[in-house]
């Protein structure tokens, strides 16, 4: 090797970062997804093979779905059965979209003054004081009763035979490991998680969430074992019998209800009754209350999944749909409408200008976000036809400042923009007047640990910022800020599609009962203060505003990009810039996937303290020293790690060759198969 070899490589990788895909000069690390038939796509290998079994079975891509869906919550892949589900699904028949929203709600008693009561700011992180009512079993009967078209039976075969055991992974292992000490305060997931727990280990009769005493047959027993842990080791079968008897019992329900002559629709909705009006449910709530929550028998029987019209906005000539203001997703859809006025491939890929004009597109929607967004069933209304307005859009673009970042951007009013008067202006004047502002100097720190690919509990070690930082940052914050979830991605050649971000129940967990279910940590998403977000106070039978946000994009009124992530308040950064990624800079699904992004860490945690850091950026390790001191003068402050696209799932449909070309990111364990 010459002494200028190394010197042309590094420049060839810093090109690699400023050029559109086309024109890199290094191959993807995974191979892209191929296939003509169908595609499946999720969080991990065996729910992916899930889902391939179900189209090799006849089913369409809701079908498999579902049956991926199922798969990783048994595989606790970041979520469990007691978590929450929402989906956007492309119905070829016809030619609409639906959006399905299956999560669950804060349960009776869960008021501000409860938690505040208890000395607490929010409601939990963990714990049965986390949970809001399950949604997932809900979402996955409804979106199969309406839109399949295979039995609950067989779609549920693959995930009752994985809860009767799997080899485990290590990436699950080592996260059990790791938060064993929470898991055993609580009795039943102390009996499934932890199988090499020793009978001299403590079993505590009472736990800081309330728990009870430990039932006699939860205890540990005592088991001669060589492992050095308490949890699963890599590759030992891990076993669930009580999920996979709850499993069973949707089936025998279904099965009962066809011998008595229902059809296939009613059969399934006998199951969904048996898990929300049934024992299933009877035994969920007795497992909730022992360990100090709230549900009632009430609480699940009033639940509902509703099914909805989404939300979309047209950038430049491709129609993107959303789930409704609920989640997360229309920021996305707002910063599209905001960067529809610049000409962001003019910028170049991650430039300087193009970093700092998207970063604050991003902020701008994500203020918004903060303070509008929330439960669309539950008054006041919010102002989605304003924030949604492309000239409201274009008087957002207005305030992005070329040279620098503005930290303290906040929410807009919206309310002209669709004739009415916003009812917490004054509210908005305090908001905007209070918005944190960090010194305008930029900094920069490198690299801590790095993210676990499944986007469930992050760990990095550098502060933000460096030691004393205004704009520090802990690994409790990253921890909370990527709290994760999974994506499941299908299509057929009918022309189904399907994107689903289901999430909750992620470990450590709490099980209900005898039901082998892990609850959902959602209820940490509500604020418990109007001056911290006036439409997302919690109050009992209220969805909280969540992260999930499953993505579909039509061409000519036909799906072309089928797509989600995971990790938390990343989640639509991520997915805006694999858009553009496609769109704007020509990249392939697999290339737009492992593509380097950026993270901004200006907007409101979803997830523990709701911490904000305003000027805060993530970078991937390999941006040009250049870039890097532009962005510095321009007031960010920056860290870095070696890979920051996030685990993107997606799917692109072909229509010019009939075929589907599939990207899973480079993050881990996400996993695509086609045919």
């Amino acid at each position: 090797m010459t002494s200028r070899q190394p010197t042309l490589i590094a420049l060839a990788t810093a090109l690699s970062l400023v050029l559109p895909a086309h024109a890199q000069l290094f191959r993807t690390q995974k191979p892209p997804l191929h296939g003509k038939r169908w595609m499946a796509v999720t969080g991990k290998p065996l729910a992916a093979t899930a889902g391939s079994m179900i189209f090799q079975k006849g089913g369409n891509a809701v079908d498999a779905a579902a049956a991926m869906l199922a798969a990783t919550c048994t595989l606790w892949d970041t979520l469990s059965w007691g978590g929450e589900t929402q989906a956007l699904i492309f119905n070829p028949h016809t030619g609409k979209v639906i959006a399905l929203n299956a999560l669950g709600v804060a349960p009776t008693g869960a008021t501000p003054e409860f938690f505040k009561s208890k000395g607490m700011s929010y409601p939990p992180e963990y714990g049965p004081l986390a949970a809001v009512t399950p949604g997932t079993a809900g979402g996955l009967i409804t979106m199969l009763a309406e839109y399949g078209t295979l039995s609950l039976k067989e779609v549920l075969e693959p995930a009752i035979d994985l809860a009767d055991g799997f080899p485990i992974e290590r990436e699950l292992a080592d996260t059990i490991e790791r938060q064993k000490g929470r898991i055993k305060q609580w009795p039943y997931a102390r009996a499934v998680m932890l199988p090499h727990l020793k009978a001299a280990s403590p079993s505590p009769a009472t736990t800081s969430e309330g728990t009870g005493p430990t039932p006699a047959h939860d205890r540990p027993a005592a088991a001669v074992t060589t492992s050095k842990r308490e949890s699963p080791e890599p590759g030992e079968i891990f076993r669930q019998p009580e999920l996979a008897a709850t499993l069973r019992k949707l089936v025998e329900a279904e099965q009962q209800a066809l011998k008595a002559g229902k059809s296939r629709k009613e059969a399934m909705y006998a199951a969904y009754d048996r898990f929300y009006k049934g024992d299933i449910a009877r035994e969920l709530v007795r497992g909730v209350q022992e360990q100090g929550g709230l549900f009632t028998t009430d609480d699940l029987a009033k639940w509902q999944v509703h099914l909805e019209e989404p939300l979309s906005t047209n950038y430049r000539g491709v129609e993107v749909y959303k789930l409704r203001e609920w989640t997360q997703g229309p920021a996305m859809l707002q910063a599209l409408n905001i960067l529809e006025n610049f000409d962001v491939k003019s910028m170049g890929f991650n430039s300087a200008r193009y970093i700092n004009t998207v970063y604050q597109a991003m902020s701008l929607a994500f203020a918004d976000r903060d303070f509008y967004y929330g439960d669309i069933y539950t008054p006041p209304a919010k102002p989605i036809r304003g924030l949604m307005s492309k000239e409201y859009a274009k008087k957002r673009a207005a305030l992005i400042d070329p040279e620098r970042n503005d930290p303290a951007a906040g929410p807009g009013d919206p309310y002209s923009y669709q004739s009415e008067s916003n009812p917490f202006a004054d509210l908005l004047r305090r908001w905007n007047h209070a918005a944190p502002r960090p010194a305008v100097r930029g900094s920069e720190t490198p690299s801590g640990a790095l993210r676990p690919a499944s986007g469930e509990a992050v760990a990095r070690s550098a502060p933000f910022g460096g030691p004393g930082s205004e704009a520090s940052m802990t690994d409790g914050y990253l921890e909370t800020f990527y709290a994760g979830t999974t994506s499941v991605e299908a299509t057929d050649a009918e022309g189904w599609a399907v994107s689903v971000t289901p999430s909750g129940g992620w470990v450590p967990a709490v099980i209900a009962g005898h039901t082998g279910v892990g609850l959902s940590q959602r209820m940490q998403s509500f604020v418990t203060d109007p001056e911290e977000g006036p439409f997302n106070v919690v109050a009992p039978g209220k969805h909280p505003r969540v992260t999930l946000t499953p993505t579909l994009a039509l061409k000519d009124g036909k799906p072309w990009l089928v797509f989600s992530v995971q990790g938390g308040d990343s989640q639509d950064q991520n997915l805006l810039q694999f858009f553009l990624n496609v769109v704007e800079f020509g990249m392939t699904p697999q290339e737009a996937t492992e593509a380097p992004n950026f993270n901004s860490f200006q907007m409101h945690s979803s997830f523990g303290a709701h911490e904000i850091k305003p000027g805060g950026i993530l970078l991937n390790e390999q941006t040009p020293l250049w870039v890097r001191g532009e962005l510095r003068k321009m007031g960010y402050q920056m860290t870095f790690e070696p890979r920051t696209s996030g685990p993107i799932n997606a799917i692109m449909i072909d229509r010019a060759h009939g075929t589907f070309w599939g990207g899973s990111s480079n993050h881990g364990e996400d996993y695509g198969i086609a045919w």
